[in-house]
């Protein structure tokens, strides 16, 4: 007999699995977050998974909130369920209704990162590797025990966008090599190390600023972490920028303020730090498009950038 998978998941990040799934499995409903009003003109846009359950005529529940409204999701009779990125506490009476449990796909190596937003933590914490967990669910967040892990690298040139995709199909290749021993009972029951645990809770407006009295490393992680959405940002002549990439300059800034904007090169805009100069290449200005920082510094007299401080909102 054929299992019956319940999935529940939201973002991007989570299509990949979903897909996985329905190539290898009976998906008998799909849970996501519901629809929400995006971009200048407000209109109501489908969640990336509920358009993939739609293209394959799959159930969709997207109840405002599942801890109240989850009876529609155990009429299906599911026998596994299997999150990811769904973004809601799973009740206990969802937790403990399917025969083989429930799944989540994680982007991190747990304990490591338990939260919302795992990926833009690991880069901007500057971790030097992270991963997916499979592990099952319980009623705290991300403290099931673990099934199975598979850990990558993060590349100096790593952006949030390039780790988010690269884990993306992480997830999906690691939990259908990992399904298989849970339906037949001989995977994995690792408890997590309570010791180890570090947590990445949501971005927060503030944590987009750049505070230019951190290192350049800092910075550097800071704004590959929040590349592409939301973005780091920063203050220059009374401007806000958007910023993307950046590279840094290992010259001696001592001396120098903080923020203070050192020098205009071909393809970016050194500003001091703590230790040395960050060089911003990939801005968005105000009111314009995302650009290079070449294109944008063609347009400016350089002369009225020189020795002026950039700085974080609020500063």
């Amino acid at each position: 007999m054929a299992v019956r998978v319940v999935f529940m998941g939201t973002p991007d990040f989570s299509v990949p699995v979903l897909e996985g799934l329905i190539d290898n499995y009976q998906v008998v409903g799909v849970v996501s977050q519901p629809d929400r009003k995006v971009g200048r003109k407000q209109e109501v846009v489908p969640t990336p998974v509920k358009e993939v359950a739609l293209k394959n005529n799959i159930k969709v529940f997207q109840p405002e909130k599942i801890r109240k409204d989850y009876d529609d999701i155990l009429a299906l009779n599911p026998d596994i369920i299997v999150t990811c990125a769904y973004g809601q506490i799973i009740p206990k009476e969802i937790l403990d209704y399917p025969k083989y449990g429930c799944i989540n796909v994680h982007a991190s190596l747990l304990p490591k990162l338990r939260g919302g937003a795992p990926i833009h933590h690991a880069i901007i914490d500057g971790y030097h590797k992270t991963g997916i967990t499979i592990m099952y669910m319980d009623e705290a967040m991300d403290s099931g025990d673990i099934i199975s892990q598979r850990e990558t690298i993060i590349e100096d040139k790593d952006t949030l966008e390039s780790l988010h995709d690269r884990l993306s199909q992480m997830g999906k290749e690691l939990l259908l090599e990992t399904l298989p021993s849970i339906l037949d009972g001989t995977n994995q029951r690792i408890k997590q190390d309570v010791n180890e645990v570090t947590y990445a809770y949501n971005i927060k407006r503030e944590e987009e600023y750049l505070d230019f009295s951190k290192t350049s490393l800092e910075l550097y992680n800071q704004i590959r972490g929040l590349n592409p959405h939301p973005a780091s940002s920063c203050t220059i002549l009374d401007k806000e920028f958007k910023v993307f990439m950046a590279r840094i300059e290992r010259i001696d800034t001592s001396k120098k303020t903080p923020g203070e904007i050192l020098h205009i090169y071909k393809d970016g805009i050194g500003i001091a730090t703590k230790d040395y100069e960050i060089v911003l290449t990939d801005i968005k200005p105000s009111g314009k498009k995302r650009m290079l920082a070449s294109s944008f510094i063609n347009g400016i007299k350089k002369e009225e950038y020189i020795g002026k401080v950039a700085y974080g909102r609020g500063e």
